[in-house]
């Protein structure tokens, strides 16, 4: 089931900024939020909810040290995933 991607200003924010540091990442992060619409539990994503401060939203893995978090919402055509924030391991949690 093909899930719509629904991009905050933060992420979309954080994006820029992330790329603007590290551009070799970017086909990386296209490949992740592909596989991300397309199967949010797809094993090389190791997605996995989170706890504490982040409870509730869940997080996958774009790259080594590179996450993703988003939440799993209702959108205007069905299913959807919020794109919350976009990170190395250490500045999202």
């Amino acid at each position: 089931m093909t899930r719509e991607l629904l991009p905050t200003t933060a992420f979309r924010r954080a994006v820029r900024k992330f790329l603007k540091r590290h551009p070799q990442c970017a086909q990386s992060i296209e490949e992740t939020l592909a596989a991300l619409s397309a199967d949010a539990f797809a094993p090389k994503l190791r997605t996995h909810k989170l706890k504490g401060d982040l409870d509730g939203v869940w997080a996958c893995s774009a790259d080594y040290d590179l996450r993703i978090l988003f939440d799993f919402v209702e959108g205007d055509n069905g299913p959807a995933i919020l794109l919350l924030s976009i990170g190395t391991h250490d500045s999202v949690y």
